[in-house]
């Protein structure tokens, strides 16, 4: 091979690293091993990486290195031959709530693009699809009904709605409109009748008249659009003399229940934008409440010994008069344990006596009013103040629950009525990587949709089956980064790096096969093969034999750890180290031990 197909590194003396000399191969797969403490991580990341990186950051302007860090230069005499390296530790992943595995690996990115483009919106109200239309689709529509159907275009000014609407008439008759219909009978513009305003009404303009024949297009179009201007986006085509009629909407709407969804774009799939977000949770899915069972800690307490800690905690005469003041009311001992009281006492001491007011004596006023409860107090305190100290203090009476009202999903109601083959967002991100891959696998289009989902479902299938490869066939992509082991972490980076497609970078690895299944393990040096395959050097610093095997390049660091570490004790293809005296990796591989 000739020399620019190697990263030749001379004097290497990074930590406990004995100023050695190695050629590592590229578009390799190479494997560093030895024992623990033996200098891989000092070859791999300490020399190798780092100097990498650092030759990488100063190739950039000044003004883009100001935000990135330089690392500092190793203890080596020379690298050669280096490309841009990136490194995949096993370092747990972000701990933000809202970064989640389809975020991570940029599935859920293609998947809200898939929605908003292909999916179908329905009525949570009906179940039935609602959709949005131009006028020239709702123009073709009506000019195909048969010849000589007499119609009337309506526009919706009022649906289920009380009052008199005598100001609407008004301003409908300076418009020049003739006839309305109302609650179902059609009347001229002078005889409307006389609305009970508490009762509720349904009131159309009647927009236009017209018998079908051809050439009527330009005409109907200019009604069309003067209708849905009038009606919200919404009109009705009626057929006189059977009284049925189609529904025509230009926002996504339901006819029936008027569920209406803003214009579908991707950001209103994403529980990290307000547009999508569940209000209530703010896309988190889980919110914090003050936690009964953090207030009372220890049952066995009466309140005169703490019971409350909030409140025994900041040792106050003032809540003490409160609660004395709350069980002479209740009838009750401030002596008495937690635990022995009454449910009903428990609940207006932490919830509070609704409307029913409670004699308050404090030692220079009494008050007669209704009392919040400790558990209102703290979450109202909580919410008021601007002391991060406070919020502190009153954070560890806090516990989280799941959103009652997205139930955890992240999203707005009306997000998740939009499906792709009968399955909302949410319900596809709660399927295993596996499970999600098999769906859209079998996902199939027509026509338009088939045109603007096939690039985007070819992308999802690509990043999923990465997922699979790598063994994390049962992550679901809700499932939070935070809650990942350092293994799958890694793993994770490893799919994404691969799904990036980039040749000629440098990988370096560290022990990606820790808590791997053997089944996995085959799985996971395939996907290093393959990152190989697409022309990039992979470097893994590893203890696993079936890794070593698989190996094109060993390195065998040792021969102790520490200080009696730091010297290649073989290198070459598994076969040569094998064939190597003095080598424990070699005596284990051979079979010599």
């Amino acid at each position: 091979m000739a020399e620019h197909n190697f990263i030749e590194i001379r004097g290497a003396r990074e930590h406990n690293l004995k100023n050695i000399d190695i050629s590592i191969p590229k578009n390799r797969l190479t494997v560093i091993t030895g024992l623990s403490g033996s200098g891989k991580s000092s070859l791999a990341f300490d020399t190798v990486y780092a100097e990498g990186q650092r030759r990488y950051v100063e190739s950039l302007s000044s003004y883009a290195r100001q935000f990135l860090e330089l690392m500092k230069k190793p203890d080596v005499d020379s690298i050669e031959g280096l490309s841009p390296a990136i490194s995949i530790e096993q370092k747990t992943t972000s701990h933000n709530p809202r970064s989640t595995v389809g975020t991570v690996t940029e599935i859920y990115d293609y998947m809200r693009l898939l929605w908003a483009r292909a999916g179908t919106p329905y009525s949570p109200a009906t179940g039935l699809p609602i959709e949005s239309q131009t006028v020239s689709q709702m123009v073709d529509r009506i000019a195909a009904l048969p010849e000589g159907s007499r119609i009337l275009l309506l526009a919706p000014i009022a649906r289920g709605k009380k009052g008199e609407f005598k100001k609407e008439f008004e301003n409908l008759q300076r418009q020049g409109y003739q006839r309305l219909k109302i609650d179902g009978a059609v009347y001229g513009i002078e005889e409307l009748p006389e609305l009970n305003k508490n009762q509720k009404h349904d009131i159309e303009v009647v927009v236009d008249r017209l018998v079908i024949k051809p050439g009527l297009e330009s005409r109907l179009a200019q009604s069309t659009e003067t209708a849905l201007k009038l009606g919200d986006g919404l009109m009705f085509a009626e057929d006189v003399s059977s009284g049925s009629r189609i529904t025509f909407s230009s926002k996504f709407a339901c006819p029936v229940s008027g569920f209406t969804i803003e214009e579908i774009e991707p950001r209103l799939f994403s529980f990290n934008n307000p547009y999508g977000a569940c209000p209530y949770c703010d896309g988190i899915g889980a919110r914090l409440y003050m936690d009964p069972c953090l207030i009372v800690p220890n049952e066995n307490l009466s309140m005169a010994q703490g019971a409350i800690l909030p409140w025994y905690s900041r040792k106050h005469g003032f809540y003490n008069d409160t609660l004395e003041s709350l069980c002479q009311y209740l009838g009750i001992s401030m002596k008495t344990p937690w635990k022995d009281l009454p449910e009903n006492a428990k609940n207006v001491i932490l919830y509070g006596s609704g409307s029913e007011p409670v004699p308050m004596y404090y030692s220079r006023f009494v008050t007669h009013k209704p009392f919040e409860g400790v558990v209102n107090n703290l979450e109202r305190r909580f919410m008021e103040t601007d002391s991060q100290a406070t919020r502190d203090e009153f954070a560890q009476y806090q516990s989280a629950a799941v959103c009652e009202h997205c139930g955890g999903k992240r999203l707005k109601p009306e997000v998740l009525a939009v499906t792709v083959n009968d399955k909302s967002i949410h319900d596809v991100t709660e399927m295993s990587a596996a499970e999600s891959l098999a769906f859209f696998e079998g996902l199939h289009f027509t026509g338009q949709a088939a045109v603007i989902a096939l690039p985007i479902v070819k992308e999802i299938r690509e990043r999923l089956r990465f997922l699979v490869d790598v063994g994390l066939d049962y992550l679901t992509l809700e499932r939070a980064t935070a809650t990942l082991s350092g293994g799958e972490a890694q793993r994770i980076r490893l799919a994404t790096q691969i799904g990036a497609g980039l040749m000629g970078v440098l990988y370096i690895l560290d022990e990606p096969s820790i808590g791997l299944h053997q089944r996995d393990n085959e799985r996971l040096i395939a996907t290093l093969e393959r990152l190989r395959d697409l022309g990039n050097t992979v470097v893994v610093v590893e203890h696993d034999e079936d890794t070593i095997r698989a190996a094109d390049f060993v390195v065998d660091m040792g021969p102790g750890a520490g200080e009696h570490g730091g010297h290649v004790i073989a290198a070459g293809t598994p076969a040569e180290v094998m064939a190597t005296e003095g080598s424990v990796t070699a005596d284990y591989l051979s079979g010599r031990r």
